[in-house]
């Protein structure tokens, strides 16, 4: 059988949000579940996170999604609804939404939940800088007393550009900006309106900021928000470990070359393993020569650094084996990612960040949890 694995560790994930609580004691948690958790699978997640006050999600599907699976706290609908149809069915399935634009508040004003409806809180999206989604800063005092007139319970929000650099001048415009204006919605339209600020990198960064709501996603998978931290730094436990195993072992000879392209050639006999993974999987194509994987031997439970050689195929990537001085097995683990190399490590050597290799896995590798 072939052996790509996605394995999920909640301990890891309840650990995680404990850091979030830890760091931001005074405010309550809404944790990102959105793009099926971060590719951990939201039915993996939910009961880990059952210490925080709600979730984020980012489309319909994935609210009902967690409301068939039982949770009954807080469902944040992060971009809102996409349609005057589907506000009625958040108010049918208890959901609290963003609203951003002016659709999304007529659709509000026109129909109206019930007093103790969950959708009576809505968080209205101020753009404070990253010029994404938002009112402005005229219309959103609108926006804020037409729903405060009607009956609704304002949290305003806004989303941090450049949070994961902590001297980015933008960052201090973004938090004054925020500031001002819910001192402003709390003294002209209601002093009840709360506030959400921070996402991960903000609840690391900022901690003088981070209002009656928090919004972590990353830190909660162990993967480092920030940019001068990393997850070890800041006791956060990578929730996903991704693995395969060998499926043969071959010497190349010196002067022979590797895959396709011929990227690599051997300088000298060589030693290789085939390994059952590939970008079919969801492990990058386009990744340095520094890439490297670890290679746990079967027989002594001995972990060896082995670089990857060529270039990463669909279905399969070759490994170098010098560093193992012991015949292996072809039942030999290997991990991709996990405690070590850690995601945001692969992602450095491909170019992109840990947010994406999570995200981006496909449906082929076994699910389990440990």
């Amino acid at each position: 059988m072939r052996t790509a694995t996605v394995t999920i560790n909640p301990q890891a994930l309840t650990h995680n949000l404990f850091q979030v609580k830890k760091r931001a004691p005074n405010s309550k948690v809404l944790a990102m579940v959105k793009a099926n958790a971060y590719g951990h699978g939201v039915a993996a997640v939910l009961p880990a996170l059952q210490q925080a006050d709600g979730i984020g999600v980012a489309t319909f599907t994935e609210a009902l999604e967690a409301r068939q699976l039982g949770w009954d706290k807080t469902i944040g609908l992060v971009e809102g609804v996409f349609s005057a149809d589907e506000w009625q069915q958040a108010i049918d399935n208890a959901c609290s939404c963003v609203i951003h634009h002016s659709p999304q508040l007529d659709w509000a004003l026109a129909n109206i939940p019930a007093a103790k409806s969950p959708t009576r809180q809505v968080w209205i999206k101020y753009n404070t800088g990253m010029n994404r989604l938002g009112f402005n800063e005229k219309t959103v005092v609108e926006a804020a007393q037409r729903l405060h007139d009607a009956g609704y319970q304002l949290i305003l929000t806004t989303h941090f550009a450049n949070a994961d650099s902590r001297e980015h001048p933008l960052n201090s415009m973004q938090i004054q900006r925020f500031s001002d204006m819910l001192s402003h919605l709390q003294a002209h339209v209601s002093a009840d309106i709360k506030g959400s600020l921070c996402n991960s990198a903000g609840i690391v960064n900022f901690s003088d900021n981070h209002y009656d709501w928090v919004r972590p996603g990353i830190m909660l998978y162990g993967s480092s928000p920030v940019i001068d931290q990393s997850a070890e730094d800041l006791d956060l436990q990578p929730a996903m470990e991704f693995s395969a195993q060998i499926m043969a072992v071959h010497t190349v000879s010196a002067g022979e070359a590797i895959g396709y392209g011929s990227r690599w050639t051997a300088q000298q006999d060589t030693r290789t393993a085939l390994v059952s993974i590939g970008y079919g999987d969801g492990y990058p194509r386009v990744i340095s020569d520094d890439a490297y994987v670890m290679m746990i031997d079967a027989v002594s439970n001995t972990s060896y650094p082995c670089p990857i050689r060529g270039r990463v195929a669909m279905d399969m990537i070759v490994i170098d084996l010098s560093a193992a001085q012991v015949d292996i097995a072809l039942d030999s683990k290997v991990v991709l990612w996990g405690a070590k190399p850690h995601v945001d490590e692969v992602a450095n050597h491909a170019g992109t960040i840990g947010y994406e290799l999570l995200c981006r896995l496909s449906a082929r590798p076994l699910r389990k949890l440990v």
